[in-house]
């Protein structure tokens, strides 16, 4: 029993190793996204640990079995030598994964799945991306070089002792039992402990203070959770059906007495200009144009990606699961959105968005919302302006967009996505030290797109359509790099500028108070323009008097009302804060206010449960 002795004793080094491992990659995952994390305590790393020793179980109960499946052959030097090299190489891969959130976690705001650590959406890209985020990024590179050397290193070989012993019927029983005895702690591991069920990702919450789910998860546990999974909603029953539609109803019906103003419609979403740019000196032209624009002072983002944003803005769908719509099972389901009202109206639709052609399933989603034309990166006609990693120049793809828009027969309907204020944050060489460089490195190319979208307004107001029309500007998500503490924050990080902008009505404008969101632009477009339709928005327009904001991140609903921000978990709240009066949001009320926390509630859970209901059922049309 000697030699089997040694076995386990090696088996509970390597994974106490890669335990170790563990706790560095969250020590460094902290550093790196320091700015993120705050109100920092032990039941933190407690949690983390406990879910890191989850994830290490999981990954290695096949070792466990290999080291210690009761024979002689385990022994062999030839066989201990591949044994060690394949332990090796799985937990590497999967620490791997740990590195690559330490600075993909600032775009996405949660740990990486199995959908977003392959990049689905982005296939096109990614191969120059990598190639860029590489560059950019070398020292996380090189800090995962040194620990793969090390953990080599430390993974010793076992020392033999000869002649192996002899496999009696007492030998192997021992064996087996050892055998069992070691999966039964694995599998122990793996489900997180002794509780009635293994732990989830949600589960990070029962051991963090609000937005520190991230720091309690590691990058392997939720991609195992992801693997094989397509995200289902649950159907949670609130409340029966005529009570539901009493809280929240998402049926909106315009119709105006007043005659439809066919005006055309032009959305332009805004890579990365969050809230915390404007009236900085960074975006001096969207500064100037807020001034003569209905302007949202609180916008809120409906997601933290991307790809989050254009079913929010065109369809009036948030974005309440872990998966994004566009992405997810329910990405077929049909949609009454912008493209198919507008089209309805007589207008013609396009949407344009100067990346690779299918990045980020942008191209099938236009298909499913009914838009007439997509204008991507092949579309393109123009001087030569790839920027080398996502598409083309903001500048030279608005001067087409203009040209596009002249061409097309009035009234119209177009949508355009930058993509130049997006990582690596490249300027063109004949701007480089024009702009603002500012404290973050993303502000140089927002000062370029905010130049680009001058251009395209010196241009567009030499053509006889542009006087025709409403221009509605939206950011996608904030920007990963907060300037100040109000910023990082689950209020702050939501905060977007949204401003609607008619050339032709000078008393359209003003700055608003009002909580306004990118699922509220629809209903806003039909009421300022009076056209005629019944469609499900989980949005409001502008001239309601609700005043609510509603997105989703890391397992937590958050709820915008009036000066109030409320934090649900899906079963109860955590917390409640007048983000008005108490920005950084140091002060909870959940005890205090019990009131109005019955009364947020009580409108959330019904606001997740039409959500999911309808989404799960495919009935977010009106037949």
């Amino acid at each position: 029993m000697y030699n089997i002795s040694i076995l386990v004793k090696l088996l509970v080094k390597r994974i106490f190793i890669v335990f170790l491992c563990y706790q560095l990659c969250r020590v460094l995952f902290l550093y790196f996204n320091k700015s993120t994390f705050t109100n920092l305590d032990f039941q933190t790393f407690w949690g983390g640990a406990l879910f890191d020793l989850a994830a290490i179980g999981f990954i290695n109960l096949v070792f466990i079995v290999l080291h210690l499946f009761p024979g002689n052959f385990k022994y062999n030097s030839g066989y201990q030598k591949g044994l060690k090299i394949a332990f090796y190489a799985i937990n590497l891969i999967f620490i791997a994964t740990n590195f690559v959130d330490f600075e993909y976690y600032k775009f996405t705001g949660r740990r990486s799945s199995l959908g977003l650590i392959t990049a689905t959406g982005m296939e096109h890209e990614i191969g120059g991306l990598m190639i860029s985020f590489l560059k950019e990024f070398w020292y996380v590179l090189l800090g995962f070089i040194v620990l793969a050397i090390v953990l080599w290193k430390l993974l010793s070989k076992p020392k033999f002792i000869f002649p192996v012993e002899q496999l009696t019927v007492k030998v192997i029983f021992k064996q087996t039992g050892i055998l069992i005895l070691a999966l039964g702690i694995g599998l122990l591991m793996a489900r997180g402990g002794f509780g009635s069920k293994p732990i989830r990702i949600v589960d990070a919450i029962n051991y963090s203070s609000l937005g520190n789910s991230a720091l309690v998860l590691n990058t392997p546990f939720s991609i195992l959770k992801t693997i094989g999974k397509k995200e289902t909603l649950a159907d949670p029953k609130f409340y029966s059906d005529w009570e539901l539609n009493q809280i929240f109803d998402p049926v909106f019906i315009s119709n105006p007495t007043e005659k439809p103003i066919k005006k055309n419609v032009v959305i332009i979403i805004l890579e990365s200009i969050g809230d915390e740019n404007m009236h900085r000196g960074i975006t001096p032209f969207l500064d100037s144009l807020s001034t003569q624009s209905f302007y949202f002072k609180n916008g809120f983002a409906n997601g933290k990606v991307s790809i989050d944003a254009v079913p929010s803005t065109l369809s009036s769908i948030p974005s309440l699961m872990n998966t994004s719509i566009i992405s997810s099972g329910y990405s077929l389901n049909k949609v009454h959105g912008l493209p198919k009202i507008m089209k309805k109206q007589g207008y013609t639709t396009s949407f344009f968005h100067g990346a690779f052609n299918g990045s980020q399933n942008f191209d099938q989603y236009c298909k499913v919302a009914g838009f007439d034309n997509y204008f991507g990166k092949d579309e393109y006609v123009g001087p030569e302006a790839f920027d080398g990693s996502w598409g083309i120049w903001d500048e030279e793809f608005l001067q087409f967009f203009n040209t596009k828009l002249t061409s097309f027969q009035q009234p119209f309907f177009a949508t355009l996505f930058t993509v130049s204020s997006h990582n690596p944050y490249a300027v063109p060489k004949k701007y480089q030290g024009k702009f603002p460089k500012g404290n973050r490195k993303i502000q140089e190319s927002i000062g370029y797109t905010d130049y680009a979208l001058k251009q395209f307004f010196k241009s567009a107001k030499k053509e006889k359509w542009y006087k025709n029309t409403l221009f509605v500007f939206t950011a996608d998500h904030t920007s990963s790099e907060p300037t100040s503490e109000k910023y990082k924050n689950s209020v702050g990080k939501f905060r977007i500028p949204i401003l609607f902008f008619d050339p032709s009505n000078a008393d359209f404008k003003g700055t608003q108070e009002k909580n306004f969101q990118q699922i509220d632009i629809l209903p806003s477009i039909l009421d300022y323009l009076h056209l005629n339709d019944k469609v499900i928005t989980y949005g409001k327009p502008f001239s309601s008097d609700k005043n609510f904001a509603v997105y989703y991140l890391d397992n937590i609903y958050h709820l915008i009302k009036d000066d109030y921000y409320l934090a649900f978990d899906g079963k109860k709240t955590i917390g409640l804060y007048n983000f008005k009066t108490d920005e950084l949001l140091k002060n909870n009320h959940l005890l205090k206010d019990k009131k109005r926390v019955l009364e947020m509630e009580r409108f959330i859970k019904a606001y997740i449960q039409s959500f999911n209901k309808r989404m799960i059922s495919d009935r977010l049309t009106i037949n």
